[in-house]
């Protein structure tokens, strides 16, 4: 089953500034530094880029994954495990930029020399890996090395889509190669504690979340949400019913930091740990015919899809298993995991048409795990508290008042060209509804898929002098500093034929099933 955990089966404004200190985290395998300083604080937006006190938070890199709509299928494989390769590099050089603060203080040049020169060169010889394969399979030899530097930017959200896909992921478009300046603050600040307290407010881990990634739900304007992604499919006309699967929370602690549909064969391909529900053969190694043969935690036996999602951690200085292990501590994911306390799973139609069943083995993303660095195109991100889920964010973790709640909720593409169970970059074969409630051109309405995941499990951080105490979550890659903006949903359809036409008459006959 792959490396699992547990054998159990804007206003975008979230600015921060760096320091120089640097937090060893017990068992977890890497030293990250606590560079994080609250963006309110005093005089806390001077000197923006200094020439000789340059502080770099992260390093943005093309996302090279989306930019590749045509790889020969043969391919197909070989490609995922070189980009796979480059996303590793990534976290490399973040760990090398969070382990030499101090280097960094005392010369302006040494993240551009030490940490980007170098990690430049890795992708050059990596991309050419990627025209290799694709040559080899009859495909055409593109100008990948244009997508090969990176840069060092302060870690503030984008405060537009300038990564990413165009179109909310169905267009080839992509991260602009420029990136955005090498930047941050004069830093200073002092170590942060095991609590996600300290100084400079980095998290338990020293990556974050901080304290400008949270908000009171009380403070969010009802009716907000400032993504165009996700938009429910159905309404009061088309095809009005529902069918619900119950699958459960992930009781039996299903986890491992795999995708098999963007890094099919690679260990920790993620480098964060997800929550399975559904089937239970899912690790980077499985075939179609594994995860059609294997067991589901659905009561209807007859979905065997797979339903996954990033954990979230209470970072409250506690570990939990994973803490020396890749996709836990090793990559900057720690705390203790806390499972869903409900997870509800419902198929929807469409407002201008009847739905089409959905093709065995289908494969779909919603969101994007690098979109602090992607921009926004492809973000999908709803979170909220029970009781308030009028009031929804995108690019800030909600503070639930007692007795309510953390929500998110996720609704997929609902929009399919007819032909492709998958595609290069995993987001061409799909689409969202528009505004109107119809499919692009080319594409056919299928039951949308809406995610709503609850956690009365966790207890609201606090925020005492802008110092952040007890903050909980979602996993991320590294470089991507646990920004809320950055949760994301997996689905990869296993109904049997019978059932799936059954759900298909339901929505389409106006009825709610389960």
């Amino acid at each position: 089953m792959g490396r699992n955990t547990r054998k159990r089966r804007t206003p975008l404004a979230t600015k921060v500034i760096a320091g120089a200190a640097a937090l060893a985290i017990g068992g977890g395998g890497l030293v990250w530094a606590n560079f994080y300083a609250s963006a309110h604080e005093e005089n806390g937006g001077h000197n923006a880029t200094k020439s000789g006190q340059v502080r770099v938070a992260t390093i943005n890199c093309p996302d090279v994954g989306q930019k590749l709509t045509k790889v020969p299928r043969k391919a197909r494989w070989g490609v995922a495990r070189e980009l796979a390769r480059l996303d590793r590099q990534i976290t490399d050089a973040y760990t090398r930029l969070a382990e030499t603060r101090q280097a960094q203080a005392g010369d302006a040049n040494y993240v551009d020399n030490a940490i980007l020169g170098p990690l430049k060169d890795k992708r050059v010889a990596t991309l050419d890996r990627i025209n290799i394969n694709i040559k080899r399979a009859g495909g055409q030899e593109r100008d990948l090395n244009r997508f090969a530097r990176c840069q060092g930017v302060p870690a503030e959200q984008p405060a537009d889509g300038d990564g990413g896909q165009d179109g909310g992921g169905q267009n080839d478009g992509g991260q602009n190669d420029g990136g955005q300046n090498d930047g941050g603050q004069d830093g200073g600040g002092q170590d942060g504690g095991q609590n996600g307290g300290g100084q400079d407010n980095g998290g338990q881990a020293g990556n974050g979340p901080v304290a400008d990634d949270f908000i009171r739900i009380e403070d969010v304007q009802p009716g907000t949400r400032n993504l165009p992604n996700g938009l429910p499919a159905n309404g009061d006309t088309g095809s009005t019913g529902s069918f619900t699967t119950v699958c459960g929370t992930n009781e039996n602690a299903l986890r491992n930091s795999d995708n098999v549909i963007v890094a099919p064969g690679v260990s920790n391909g993620a480098q964060h740990q997800h929550d399975y529900v559904g089937n239970q053969a899912n690790n980077a190694f499985a075939s179609d015919e594994d995860l059609a043969n294997g067991d589901t935690s659905c009561q209807n036996q007859g979905d065997r899809s797979s339903y996954f999602w990033p954990v979230l951690r209470i970072q409250d200085g506690t570990q939990d298993i994973d803490q020396g292990q890749p996709g836990g501590g090793q990559d900057g994911n720690v705390g203790k995991i806390v499972a869903p306390t409900a997870a509800e799973l419902k198929f929807v139609g469409n407002r201008t048409s009847d739905v089409v069943a959905m093709p065995r083995a289908l494969r779909i993303i919603t969101g994007d795990a690098k979109a602090f660095t992607n921009g926004l195109n492809n973000a999908n991100t709803a979170w909220s508290c029970t009781g308030f889920e009028d009031r929804q964010v995108t690019d800030k973790y909600p503070i639930c008042p007692e007795g309510s709640g953390v929500v998110r909720t996720t609704s997929f593409q609902s929009c399919w060209d007819g032909q492709n169970t998958d595609s290069a970059n995993h987001r061409t074969h799909v689409a969202f509804v528009g505004g109107d409630g119809a499919c692009p051109n080319g594409f056919q309405a299928i039951p949308q898929l809406q995610v709503r995941l609850v956690y009365d499990n966790i207890p609201a951080p606090q925020i005492d002098n802008g110092q952040l105490v007890n903050p909980y979550a979602v996993d991320t890659f590294p470089e991507q500093l646990h920004k809320p903006i950055t949760d994301h949903n997996d689905f990869i359809n296993f109904f049997d034929e019978d059932l799936m036409n059954e759900m298909v008459e339901c929505i389409n006959s106006g009825r709610d099933c389960q």
